[in-house]
């Protein structure tokens, strides 16, 4: 498949899965978002980006805030926006915007924001470095960027990756480039970046045997997907294994969720 058909299939298959997702906020993804604001210094006057915004969480949090300021959000998800759109009518608030776009493409004027926030959706992004030096050139100097982002094994993406390599299919971890600390404070140093910080943070949880044992088949990866290629049988034979490696994680609490969260900030040289 071409560079730029999969791009576009998988550009889809991304705004699909979020679009579905009609009740997104829930204690587990509030939890995980909101510590991003803990990290940073909000002041009534700024002017924040929030790039792939989702359901707003942050954005209207820090809307909430900024009272003098702006906030613009910037999801590419109708479903995910007309979530945020509704918290914000009950709310009121007068300083938010909301865009439907892709936040890896879309352009602002050099040094346009105090602040940008990207909760959980950096690893989305097709080339992480291009995108980190855009929000570099976004950012006033002295700017602060704050994204998170899972640790590599994280998300039950490595059992996923050994079950597909028992039958010769190798699969890419979509949180390899941000997995670890160092890769982070790497990928924001060779962006520019000055005093890069990383909390890591556990938000795993016990699920039971047949909830943890129901994996669709899906993948999600910016650059290739074999996944996509498998035929039904294939298929069928994949899920199988993959609900035998459940089982055998099995305990009286259930089969643990993986989800170490790191909350990374740096800023920009003034």
């Amino acid at each position: 498949m071409q560079n730029s058909q999969y791009e576009q299939q998988y550009k889809q298959e991304v705004i699909d899965f979020f679009n579905s997702r009609t009740t997104y906020d829930n204690d587990y993804t509030i939890r995980r978002a909101l510590p991003l604001l803990d990290l940073v210094t909000l002041q009534k006057k700024q002017k924040i980006l929030d790039l792939a915004t989702g359901t707003g969480i942050i954005a209207i949090a820090a809307a909430q805030i900024v009272t003098e300021g702006k906030v613009i959000g910037v999801d590419f998800s109708s479903g995910m926006l007309a979530q945020a759109q509704q918290k914000n009518n009950e709310l009121g608030l007068q300083n938010i915007k909301l865009i439907e776009a892709d936040a890896e493409y879309i352009n602002f004027d050099d040094e346009s924001f105090d602040i940008i926030f990207c909760s959980t959706a950096i690893v989305y992004f097709r080339d992480i470095p291009a995108a980190l030096s855009k929000w570099y050139r976004f950012l006033k100097k002295g700017g602060v960027v704050a994204f998170s982002c899972c640790s590599e094994e994280s998300c039950e993406a490595p059992r996923i990756i050994a079950t597909c390599a028992k039958y010769n299919i190798s699969l890419f971890n979509i949180n390899e480039p941000t997995g670890t600390p160092e890769k982070c404070q790497n990928l924001l140093a060779e962006a520019g970046f000055k005093d890069i910080k990383v909390k890591s943070q556990q938000f795993g949880f016990y699920r039971s045997l047949e909830q943890a044992k129901q994996w669709n088949g899906g993948w999600f990866h910016p650059r290739e997907n074999p996944l996509l290629q498998v035929s039904a049988e294939q298929m069928t034979q994949l899920k199988t294994e993959y609900s035998k490696q459940i089982e055998a994680l099995v305990t009286e609490q259930g089969v643990w969720y993986e989800s170490m969260i790191f909350f990374v900030t740096a800023h920009k040289c003034s």
